[in-house]
């Protein structure tokens, strides 16, 4: 075995452990809050007052959210790692998708406002509508989570006729990405660390699984970032006569 081939091979074991290490603690966190909330209701029910009772169904509910949505988030990643996620496309108007996503977010964070911003007679694109789907809600569930409640996020849909692309944006007031941890935010189980992020709940799955979503439906991802809040803004290519779905299917299984 080489010097390279061992550096590899450390390299892959060290990102095994990582990802292990990770997810246990992941997991471990929202199990422990279960079941020490589950076992206060079962000892002291009692003489808990109902708005107490309340409290604590309510957070054995958002946590097991929070593992659903892990778990979710690990057999995505898992999928379109082993290539297994076959992707159907379609030829699609992108609006009645994005106006779902903004309704089912906005049931979640009630004190946000949602603006949406959309030009006329926008092209089609060709996109697997279920994964095109996750995208957005991806991006409004990071946007509508690191703002404050009561702050705005804004959704544009424009074309630019120069490149024949449609261009998709989510913008937000929130907290903003500090600049050198801009390349950092589409890793796996990338999070920012600061005072304002650790107390919000994230896996760092999202953007990972965002990004890859929209590169293999040959999009674009980029964002921008300032202390006044963030943007993100998806592109793609504006669908033509001669795009074809199950001509995608084929591309995939070669």
């Amino acid at each position: 075995m080489t010097e390279l081939d061992e550096k590899q091979l450390n390299d892959l074991e060290q990102a095994h452990l990582d990802f292990i290490s990770t997810v246990s603690h992941e997991l471990r966190t929202p199990l422990t809050s279960i079941r020490g909330f589950a076992d206060t209701l079962l000892n002291s029910y009692d003489r808990l007052t109902p708005e107490q009772r309340v409290k604590f169904l309510s957070i054995i509910k958002d946590q097991s959210n929070r593992l659903i949505k892990l778990v979710e988030n690990l057999l995505t990643v898992s999928k379109m790692q082993s290539n297994k996620d076959l992707l159907v496309y379609k030829t699609v108007d992108v609006l009645p998708f994005i106006d779902a996503a903004v309704q089912m977010i906005k049931s979640q964070y009630i004190s946000h406002n949602y603006i949406c911003n959309y030009d006329k007679n926008l092209p089609k694109i060709l996109v697997d509508t279920d994964k095109f789907q996750q995208i957005m809600l991806n991006l409004l569930d990071n946007a509508s989570k690191y703002s404050p409640d009561g702050k705005s996020i804004w959704i544009k849909v424009s074309q630019d006729f120069d490149n024949n692309t449609l261009i998709i944006s989510v913008k937000d007031e929130g907290i903003g990405i500090p600049k050198e941890d801009i390349d950092k935010i589409f890793n796996k189980f990338s999070r920012i660390d600061s005072p304002l992020t650790r107390k919000i709940q994230g896996n760092g799955l999202g953007l990972f699984i965002t990004k890859t979503l929209v590169e293999k439906m040959d999009g674009q991802i980029k964002v921008q970032s300032s202390d006044k809040g963030s943007e993100f803004t998806v592109i793609f290519k504006a669908a033509g006569p001669e795009d074809n779905g199950l001509k995608k299917i084929k591309e995939q299984l070669c």
